[in-house]
Formats: structure tokens, C-alpha cells, sequence
């Protein structure tokens, strides 16, 4: 059991992030216990087909791990809700707190730049198809909780987010992992809505940005029976264009959409051009790299 004690002001720091490797991560719990993740059986006989021959055997046993720990520096939450900002920051984890974690989870030590080359992979193959289809479900919930705490009140973000989770009103009960407090230190309690966390609950408390809790989302039984939400989209403007416009509610450059799609650079930028010549995305110059998000328009007619 964890418990969290909130005052106002900490409930003041509540925020909600959707993270791809968070997902990546929770996704290799799928593959791992069948009858407990039976809703995601579709992605998993389809990952089945694909992983022999993969060799992400490296990875596979860093995630495996006999006590259920994963190493935290894996999903991390503090940066930038993107693949590539959240790559770049488990290449800089420090290599003290890598092999600690990785010792605690019983698995080998590889470094981080070969995790990252593992973890890349594993996306792209894995997780990309069906990227717009999660993206949409956890912003959808997010949605749905933020309007509610703007009719209510902060305090509603916390309640129903899960039968495992209680909320008092004062703090927050999760049937989760031993029993421990969680200290937050001024730090943000973050909400993660992870749609391969589904049917449990899972803590991340030893974040750098600090706790963490990744939820499944509202509607996850229609995850694989609806039609990914590009779809429309991709009659109107082109499979490819529709999964960029999908994927770039967060700011992204051209080499990263290229390594999310996997796409050839030049491809890449040709479609990103398209989009920001018809008011759908903008660039934003940040150092010496270009990076794209949707503008006003483009979240139009993505929702």
C-alpha cells in the first residue's frame, strides 16, 4: 500500500502526462501475462509475429524482471511528453543511478546509449502503428478530468480513477507494492493515463520529477475494436499526413517524426511541409533545431 498525504498546495501541483515510454514499458506487461491483459490480445498476437528476429532480447530482459521492479530512470516523466526528449533523457541518466536500478531489477547492465537504441526499436515497431489510437484515448481522458475539476474542483481529478486507488479527500491510497509512504518534497504528484497499465495500477516512485501512478484510461475495452481515430483523418489527408498531424500535439522536429513513423527524413519534412503550408502545424526555432506542433486549427481537426 502507498499512501499520499496532500495539502492544497500539493493538489495545486497535480498534473496529468502522457508518456510514450510509459507505455512502451507497461506494454511488455502485455506480452508477459496473457490472462491477465487479455483486452490488449489483438496488439499482442500481432507483437508475437513481429519480435523473433527483432533482437531486442537485451531489452526484453531488462523489462523482465523477477521481482516486478522496472528500472524508473525508464519512464521519465519530469521531461517533455515526446519520445525523443524522453530518449534523450535516459541516455543522460547518471551511470551510478543505472546500475542501482538495474541491479535492484536483476537485470543486466547495458548502457544507457544501448538502452535507448533497444527502447527506439521496440517503438517503432511496436508501439508507432498505433500511437494516434493511444495518444487519443489517454487525451480524451485527460480531458474528460480536466473539465471535470474546472465544474468541481481541483479535488476530483483524484477521485474514480481506479477501484485500486482511493481518494479521502486527504490523501491517496494505492493497493499497490509495500507499504511505504511517498514523500513528495514540493515535487508534482503526476497522473499518467497508460492504456497497456490496464487492468491494474502502476507507481513510479523514484522519478527524478518525483511520484507517479499510470492509470488505465476511460474506454479502454474499445481501444482495439474502434477504428484508430486517424482514419477519417487519412481519407482526407493521406495515412501518412494523418498519423504526423496525430502525433504532433506535442512539438517534434523532423528527424524525431521521422524516427516515430519511420520515415526517411526527406519524407518527412515533405509532409511536414504540407501541413504547415495549410495552417495545420507551426515550427517553433529552439537552438539550432526546427520543431513542429498543431496550431489551433490542426487540433480542430484532429478532435
Amino acid at each position: 500500500m502507498i499512501e499520499v498525504h496532500f495539502t492544497p498546495d500539493d493538489l495545486s501541483r497535480v498534473r496529468f502526462v502522457h508518456s510514450p515510454l510509459a507505455e512502451l514499458v507497461a506494454s511488455t506487461w502485455a506480452l508477459r501475462k496473457p490472462a491477465k491483459y487479455w483486452m490488449h490480445r489483438p496488439w499482442r498476437e500481432r507483437a508475437e509475429r513481429l519480435l523473433p528476429g527483432a533482437g531486442l532480447e537485451p531489452l526484453l530482459a531488462v523489462l523482465k524482471s523477477s521481482n516486478g521492479y522496472v528500472p524508473d530512470f525508464l519512464t521519465p516523466i519530469g521531461v517533455a511528453p515526446n519520445l525523443a526528449a524522453e530518449l534523450r533523457a535516459v541516455a543522460s541518466t547518471g551511470p551510478t543511478q543505472v546500475r542501482r536500478q538495474l541491479d535492484r531489477a536483476g537485470a543486466p547492465r547495458l548502457a544507457p546509449d544501448e538502452l535507448v537504441a533497444q527502447l527506439r526499436r521496440y517503438f517503432t515497431l511496436l508501439i508507432a502503428p498505433d500511437w494516434p489510437r493511444l495518444r487519443a484515448l489517454a487525451l480524451a481522458d485527460i480531458r474528460r478530468r480536466t473539465l471535470l475539476a474546472a465544474e468541481q474542483g481541483g479535488r476530483t481529478l483524484l477521485r474514480e480513477l481506479h477501484p485500486l486507488i482511493r481518494w479521502d479527500g486527504a490523501a491517496l491510497q494505492v493497493a499497490v507494492g509495500t507499504t511505504r509512504p511517498a514523500d513528495q518534497n514540493g515535487r508534482p504528484w503526476t497522473l499518467l493515463p497508460t492504456s497497456f497499465a490496464g487492468p491494474t495500477v502502476h507507481a513510479i516512485m523514484e522519478g527524478d520529477a518525483g511520484p507517479a501512478l499510470c492509470y488505465p484510461p476511460g474506454g479502454l475495452g474499445g481501444l482495439w475494436t474502434s477504428p484508430p481515430p486517424s482514419a477519417a483523418l487519412g481519407a482526407l489527408l493521406g495515412s501518412t499526413r494523418a498519423a504526423a498531424l496525430s502525433v504532433l500535439d506535442a512539438p517534434l522536429s523532423t528527424g524525431e517524426l521521422a524516427a516515430m513513423l519511420s520515415l526517411a527524413p526527406a519524407t518527412a519534412s515533405h509532409h511536414l511541409t504540407t501541413l504547415r503550408d495549410n495552417g495545420l502545424i507551426a515550427g517553433v526555432r529552439q537552438g539550432r533545431v526546427v520543431r513542429y506542433a498543431r496550431t489551433v486549427l490542426g487540433d480542430q481537426l484532429v478532435g
